[in-house]
């Protein structure tokens, strides 16, 4: 349901608003001067508001520069009983989606509303979707290590060098190469990512390199190998050390020589393409076991970045936490959470067993499964470190049974939507029970509104347990 504001100092048309929009199901808040409206813009989080331009105490248009410096997407529609064209385009220059005369007209009214509430959906969408298809995240911490990285990265970029970068999974391999791709001469030209673990070893050359038409059972039609995608732009190998040995050779080939030849085919193409190579494995031991070439491995090794595990930089986990935190909840609509100290502290003295990949899906977890601060017993609770099959919520305050952990056998979830149906109605449960079934102060607790906790109560079948 959206949420309005109407700030006008005339009690009949706050009512008379109010009454309309209420009608139409949105949910609104009134009140009669800038100064307040204002403190309920921060406060609040609205999805449009309806400012009249001439009160008291502060004028329509400051109350419109000041809320949109605050939050620049807030759709504002003003009123005004002197309206003129130069009002509504001096309204429009400082950032109002309309401008509507008193009295207004009811069906232009709720047209307008739809329109600025749609284009307020729009803006965040394209807002989620940018950041989500966004070429590169920043490189988050402050540590030696880190420090280091980016000052390599600045050096080398610019430069046709190949990369070779090792870490293990989840530090932010491709991060580094994606930035490297970006700082370089090549930015403007394609980056394109081949995990090689993932193809199958007899698909790996056709994907590389591209086949002919008819040169294998399922070659229907010509297809374009990555290598000829890349062309001016970078070619990022992840995993290389899961490549087959004859898809190394034609590799090592294409890079000695700039050239290529598709599967099936007998014309060689010419390639311009800088290659970025990662690896989780140790390349020499690999040679020494016969899988891997000595000899493409010093030509990809001419700069080596190691990008450090979590647990080597454990200073640059609150920085990181934070970010994901802010994007992850801006992602899911809802206010930004809190870590408190001791929960930041839990934090940084996990494990880490999946790193930054790993630091991510637990700040997700915590979210939803926390109250509007994190602490450590949430990190205890809810983070699952390593992979175990605990995940408890935190025990009461006199240390009885009813603290609801759960222990969970992953293999029963079909997929993540029933893992987080199970753990969200385990985390109700916990909270009804540790409030004695007080639906209201849970509510508040948890941070949803009352009629909602009963829909989850009735969705989940929770019922209260006497003795």
């Amino acid at each position: 349901m959206a949420k309005l504001l109407i700030i006008d100092d005339e009690r009949a048309i706050r009512s008379t608003l109010r009454e309309i929009l209420e009608y139409e199901n949105y949910e609104v808040d009134d009140i009669d001067n800038g100064i307040d409206g204002l403190d309920l813009i921060k406060k609040k989080k609205y999805d449009l508001v309806l400012c009249d331009i001439k009160m008291n105490k502060m004028d329509g248009m400051e109350v419109l520069e000041l809320a949109l410096a605050y939050s620049p997407d807030l759709p504002f529609i003003m009123i005004s009983g002197h309206g003129t064209v130069e009002t509504a385009i001096e309204a429009s220059k400082k950032g109002a989606f309309d401008f509507i005369s008193k009295p207004p007209d009811l069906n232009r009214l709720l047209i307008t509303v739809r329109n600025a509430l749609d284009r307020g959906n729009l803006v965040t969408e394209t807002k989620v979707l940018k950041r989500r298809v966004s070429k590169t995240r920043d490189i988050l911490g402050s540590s030696e290590n880190i420090n280091k990285i980016k000052e390599t990265i600045e050096r080398v970029a610019p430069t046709e060098a190949r990369v070779l970068i090792t870490g293990a999974n989840g530090s932010g391999k491709e991060l580094v190469a994606r930035w490297l791709h970006e700082k370089s001469h090549r930015s403007e030209s394609p980056l394109i990512e081949v995990n090689c673990a993932a193809i199958p070893s007899e698909l790996i050359e056709s994907e590389l390199f591209g086949h002919e038409k008819g040169s294998f059972t399922s070659a229907v039609k010509q297809r374009i190998g990555k290598f000829e995608l890349a062309n001016g732009g970078t070619l990022f190998l992840d995993e290389i050390g899961d490549m087959s040995l004859s898809a190394q050779a034609k590799v090592l080939r294409a890079l000695q020589e700039h050239k290529i030849t598709r599967v099936g085919g007998e014309k060689e193409l010419e390639v311009n393409v800088r290659v970025l190579a990662a690896t989780n494995k140790d390349l020499m031991k690999e040679i020494e076991d016969g899988n891997f070439r000595m000899d493409l491995y010093h030509r990809l090794n001419v700069i080596n970045i190691h990008v450090p595990h979590l647990t080597e930089r454990r200073e640059d986990i609150p920085e990181i936490a934070m970010n994901f935190l802010e994007e992850i909840c801006k992602d899911y609509g809802m206010p930004v959470k809190k870590i408190s100290e001791a929960g930041m502290i839990a934090l940084q003295n996990l494990p880490w067993t999946g790193n930054v990949r790993e630091l991510h899906n637990m700040i997700e977890r915590l979210i939803i499964l926390s109250d509007k601060v994190i602490t450590d017993h949430d990190v205890t609770a809810f983070a699952n470190p390593g992979g175990g099959t605990n995940i408890g919520a935190a025990g009461s305050s006199n240390g009885s049974s009813s603290a609801a952990v759960l222990s969970t056998n992953y293999d029963k979830f079909t997929n993540f939507q029933d893992y987080k149906d199970y753990a969200e109605r385990e985390f109700i449960k916990f909270k009804l029970e540790k409030n004695n079934w007080n639906v209201s102060k849970t509510a508040d607790d948890i941070d949803i509104q009352r009629s909602h906790l009963y829909s989850k109560i009735e969705k989940f079948g929770l019922k209260r347990v006497t003795e």
